[in-house]
């Protein structure tokens, strides 16, 4: 399974209609922020205005602390952004910690440039030009301290390359990100609006780093690229600190429930962020499937056989749920 999120294979292989699956297979927030009623006719009917798109990237700027020295774009997702990198960044050696986010590795390799593969961000390859990873790490939540990779920067900037950080889950981790600490090193950081704030179909994504390639993503990206729904509600949700605040809050504690249960039911949790728990078991792929026959839907990992991933439930029922089906499934296995 590339990415979760989408139940058309599940419910082919295993039956149900959408509404009656547990899709635990994602990393995006079950509690969505809540659109707003009073959205503006003319973000339906008028083409984006220039205006709107700076409100948002200001309220973006704010509050992922991006320093006046780099620059802001924002795009329809950042899977996008990702995907342009390769078109842009310096010729020359790619490398990125590994196992990760598979569309990192995919994006450079249909450009012809596939990633050396590292088991550790220290074993830096001395002709490295990129270096990407994702910190919190998906999907087992290994974060790498500030300290570190601005060391990391600091090397690949004296040889002329970058540093690139995908921060998709950082909004959930207080002082995990590293835009605030960045100077004049040649770091590119990706934030993820959908996750956090599980408006996923927004598609809402952002690119931090130095102007000369901001500026590249943009013309890139041309006009009108995002929608006016996305730069009306991205901006709201962006500036609602009391709503930010308390939700990090309630998906630390729903995922300390979480963890709680999956310890019950005999699953070894060993790595995760607030948005999901990466438990260990001999047999995933067998508790993968059986849960699945129970309309619940995990993520499994071709690379790694013993690892399975849970999202959030999203609700005291849909715990309750979880927990029987699991009960259900150690049984049947």
């Amino acid at each position: 399974m590339e990415h979760g999120g989408d139940l058309t294979l599940a419910i082919e292989r295993f039956g149900g209609m959408q509404d009656s699956w547990l899709d635990l297979s994602t990393g995006i927030n079950p509690h969505s922020y809540p659109i707003p009623q009073d959205i503006s006719l003319k973000s339906w009917t008028a083409l984006p205005t220039k205006g709107a798109e700076e409100r948002l990237i200001s309220a973006a700027r704010h509050v992922y602390r991006v320093p006046d020295n780099l620059g802001l774009v924002a795009a329809p997702g950042t899977q996008l952004l990702l995907s342009l990198l390769p078109l842009i960044l310096p010729e020359g050696p790619v490398a990125l910690t590994s196992p990760t986010y598979s569309s990192h590795k995919a994006a450079w390799t249909r450009e012809g440039r596939a990633p050396v593969e590292l088991s550790s961000i220290y074993a830096l390859p001395a002709d490295a030009k990129v270096v990407l990873l994702v910190n919190p790490n998906n999907p087992d939540g290994q974060l790498i301290d500030v300290k570190s990779l601005l060391e990391i920067a600091r090397t690949l900037t004296e040889r002329g390359g970058y540093l690139v950080v995908d921060e998709a889950f950082a909004d959930v981790i207080p002082g995990a990100s590293l835009l605030s600490h960045i100077s004049n090193e040649n770091v590119l950081v990706l934030r993820s609006f959908g996750k956090y704030f599980g408006l996923a179909g927004l598609r809402l994504g952002f690119l931090a780093g130095p102007h000369a390639i901001t500026r590249r993503v943009s013309d890139l990206l041309e006009c009108w690229c995002l929608s006016g729904l996305a730069l009306e509600i991205g901006t709201r949700a962006l500036r609602d600190k009391n709503w930010q605040d308390q939700m990090t809050r309630q998906l630390i504690e729903e995922m300390a429930d979480l963890t709680v249960l999956l310890s019950q039911r005999e699953l070894s949790v060993f790595g995760g962020t607030p948005l999901y728990a990466l438990a260990g078991l001999r047999n995933a792929k067998g508790l993968h499937e059986a849960l699945a026959r129970r309309h619940i839907w995990t993520r499994i990992f071709d690379y790694a056989p013993t690892w399975i991933r849970f999202g959030l439930p999203g609700s005291p029922e849909n715990l309750e749920r979880l927990s029987d089906a699991l009960a259900d499934a150690k049984k049947e296995l």
